[in-house]
């Protein structure tokens, strides 16, 4: 970031391009710097504007991003390629402490897009399984067709307990997929010690709502879930204050908040 004034972008390049599907492409860039998995960066191209982006993946010197194309300036992103370079700004956001989870019981539970934040979360406890006690991560989708980081789901059923669910199926694929809301799968979570275990949960506001009930149904503590309100980020720094709830500016304490503070917002 811009020690002197933080509204100044940088320039980052397209190192490689991921596609997951037609809409959803992981852009690999270059960063140096300091980032925590469900922060956030501005991706902005000169005449079409900014967007707030997820971090999607965290290596030496590369940040992961990971886009849907949906307007204006996602669109013209989609029309980059590697080697092509565009402004970032941040990171932003306060992020997941995967100090918090460590030694515990976890559960992640995401929808949709909602993987993208977190999966920095999941890559940590892959990689550093003896880490943590033991991981389940219950991941949901509209359909097949709409699942994101499908190599990395391979990776991580090596070392961490998944389930992968679509809504619905769009083909001929019965017995490949579960089916069913990711709430479905929560009353069967089995933990040595409820009250000590800790979970995460992002995706859609209905999704978060019914999950975290769901959670608490079994009975996790308040104190012990995590959310994140990504969707209302915008600039980055709280000066628009489209993110603004009651006297909460999501951009700045948030995005992740832990779910004592997260419930009292009226999204």
């Amino acid at each position: 970031m811009n020690s002197n004034n933080e509204y100044i972008p940088f320039m980052s390049e397209i190192k490689e391009i991921i596609k997951h599907t037609e809409i959803e492409y992981t852009f690999r860039m270059t960063y140096d710097g300091e980032v925590k998995p469900g922060q956030f960066f501005e991706v902005s191209i000169p005449k079409f504007g900014e967007a707030p982006i997820s971090v999607s993946g965290i290596q030496e010197g590369l940040i992961d991003l990971t886009i849907r194309k949906v307007g204006k300036v996602t669109n013209e992103i989609f029309e980059h390629y590697v080697g092509d370079k565009i402004f970032l700004r941040g990171p932003y956001g306060n992020g997941f402490d995967v100090d918090i989870y460590k030694n515990k019981e976890l559960v992640v539970i995401a929808g949709g897009t909602g993987v993208s934040p977190v999966k920095g979360v999941i890559d940590y406890f892959s990689n550093n399984s003896k880490e943590v006690k033991n991981m389940t991560l219950i991941a949901g989708f509209k359909t097949p067709k709409d699942i994101l980081f499908r190599e990395d789901f391979k990776k991580w059923e090596e070392n961490i307990n998944i389930i992968l669910t679509v809504d619905s199926l769009d083909g001929d694929e019965e017995g490949t997929y579960s089916v069913g809301l990711v709430t479905k799968y929560i009353p069967d979570l089995k933990f040595e010690n409820i009250k000590e275990a800790v979970a995460i949960v992002v995706g859609p506001p209905a999704m978060m709502k019914f999950a975290t009930q769901g959670l608490l149904d079994i009975g996790f503590l308040e104190e012990n879930i995590w959310v994140s309100h990504e969707r209302k980020m915008c600039c980055g720094i709280g000066k628009c204050g489209h993110c603004k709830i009651d006297d909460v500016y999501v951009c700045l304490d948030g995005p992740v908040f832990n779910y004592v503070k997260g419930k009292t917002f009226i999204d």
